[in-house]
């Protein structure tokens, strides 16, 4: 069945959906004033280097001063990876990796550098001095000399000819990683891509020259733009979008570097939101959701702290049909393809640990494990799994490079002093302008009227007051917000009069 990309674009923020057999496999979502700063170059100036943790503070120009280790002055293997293009095989060092931060870095020293995680909870910058850009064949490092190729492409001849292609083309400086976007393509359009990527980094050689410290040299595609390029495949054939504009920004960007690439673009533009259309906006609401029910009856509970995500396995309501030992080998199977399907979902990252009911077959502990490690195999992000012990515990890690999706759609909840979550402020006027939209033709009224928690209209008067007056030249009608003391953070009601 065909997988889809959908995407909405409204003036306040930017949501992708992929949907996959018609079911919704992953999600991002960039809202306009919290523009993402993953892969962004900065020129950097060194404000405190701390010989005890082997790590220094860096001015890259935002609110809070980065953070470097030393392993990300040096540029081991995990650089590459945390950048987000797992799966490819890279140098194991670029250099020694015995150097003391102190020998490497001094306060006021200006240094290129490049953001490798974004804030995190309450997680500061990530950056690394390895510069790596990427581009839709090809990963250029700069920094080294290295040819690797994605261990996503398993056949060795396509590996072979892939390695010798680069290698016949590359300048005496530099490396670079074959991405598996680049399985069966040709040597010019590999050739286009490596042109483009080494014009790039001579503009920021140039940029960084002339600016001073600090200062953004070069900022990384927009989200749309980021996705198209690295999750765009043969397998994704139906790109739907609800914005002329960025319609126009996708099919330029995709005739320029995927230009043999064949996709159908449709520019969607009936009244029906399009993630109403699509059954997306309903599966969104779910997400804040800690327990997830299975097909059977049985189900999970996702417990997410800032150290670790837990994930707890029961029975439920699944009584089962013949012994009690197939019942949990059913529902910790079933329930192990939901978890992946949840981590990836969700874009949960860290250190995760899985509890399954307890099974007292080894090899049926065989079976779950199995079942998980083809489940995984789905994610873009790099996993790695441990056995399961006799007590039915899984640890896994996923790579975490931003920040999941229920923190981005939600905000510790004042109602419960911080033990879950409700959707955020900026969520809810979000929810309110699609919900003006959904009704605004069903009545014939002049004047909309907006009820809404006190905190919530402020909002709406205030930072997204743009919105507001957008939607009434769009609709024509006059909105007048109201606050209701009475009323849940979530909680509005919209009348025509």
């Amino acid at each position: 069945m065909a997988n889809e990309l959908i995407i909405n674009v409204t003036q306040q923020e930017t949501r992708v959906a992929l949907l996959e057999d018609r079911g919704l496999a992953e999600l991002y979502i960039e809202r306009t004033k919290d523009r993402g700063i993953m892969g962004n170059i900065y020129k950097g100036k060194v404000v405190k280097v701390l010989p005890g943790m082997q790590a220094a503070f860096v001015d890259i120009g935002l609110e809070k001063a980065a953070f470097l280790y030393v392993s990300d002055v040096h540029g081991v293997i995990e650089d590459y990876e945390e950048m987000g293009f797992q799966g490819e095989e890279m140098p194991t060092y670029f250099s020694s990796p015995s150097s003391q931060i102190e020998d490497l870095l001094s306060e006021g020293q200006e240094i290129l550098v490049q953001v490798s995680k974004e804030p995190l909870g309450t997680k500061g910058t990530r950056i690394t001095s390895h510069t790596t850009l990427p581009g839709r064949y090809l990963v250029y490092m700069p920094l080294v000399d290295h040819i690797g190729v994605s261990r996503r492409i398993k056949d060795e001849r396509e590996r072979k000819r892939l390695r010798e292609i680069v290698l016949s083309m590359k300048p005496p400086a530099g490396g670079f990683i074959v991405r598996t976007a680049s399985e069966g393509a040709e040597a010019d359009e590999i050739r286009t891509d490596m042109e483009f990527l080494l014009h790039l980094w001579n503009n920021i050689q140039k940029r960084k020259e002339s600016s001073p410290a600090p200062s953004l040299i070069h900022s990384d595609l927009t989200m749309v733009l980021r996705v198209i390029r690295d999750i765009l495949s043969p397998q994704v054939n139906r790109i739907v979008i609800d914005s002329k504009e960025e319609y126009e920004n996708i099919l330029s960007f995709i005739n320029t570097y995927m230009p043999k690439q064949k996709y159908e673009m449709i520019l969607y533009e009936k009244k029906e939101p399009i993630f109403d259309a699509y059954g997306i906006e309903m599966e969104i609401d779910k997400i804040l959701g800690s327990k997830v029910w299975l097909k059977s009856g049985g189900y999970i509970v996702i417990d997410m702290s800032e150290a670790l995500v837990a994930i707890d396995v029961n029975t439920g309501r699944y009584v089962g049909k013949r012994n009690l030992a197939d019942t949990i080998l059913k529902t910790n199977l079933e329930a192990a393809k939901e978890i992946a399907y949840q981590l990836r979902l969700r874009n949960i990252g860290g250190i995760i640990i899985i509890d399954f009911i307890d099974m007292e077959r080894e090899g049926d502990r065989e079976k779950v494990y199995q079942g998980l490690e083809e489940a995984l195999k789905k994610d873009h992000q790099k996993t790695n799994i441990f056995k399961i012990s006799e007590l039915g515990l899984v640890e896994m890690t996923r790579k975490r490079t931003r920040e999941n999706i229920s923190r981005i759609l939600g905000e510790p909840c004042p109602y419960c002093e911080g033990a879950g979550l409700i959707k955020s402020k900026t969520t809810v006027c979000y929810d309110i302008f699609r919900e003006i939209e959904r009704t605004a033709s069903e009545v014939g009224g002049h004047n909309i009227v907006v009820e809404a928690n006190p905190e919530i209209a402020d909002l709406l008067y205030e930072e997204e007051r743009v919105g507001v007056e957008e939607l009434e030249k769009k609709l024509r009608k006059k909105i007048i917000i109201k606050g209701k003391a009475g009323f849940h953070q979530e909680q509005f009601s919209i009348v025509e009069i």
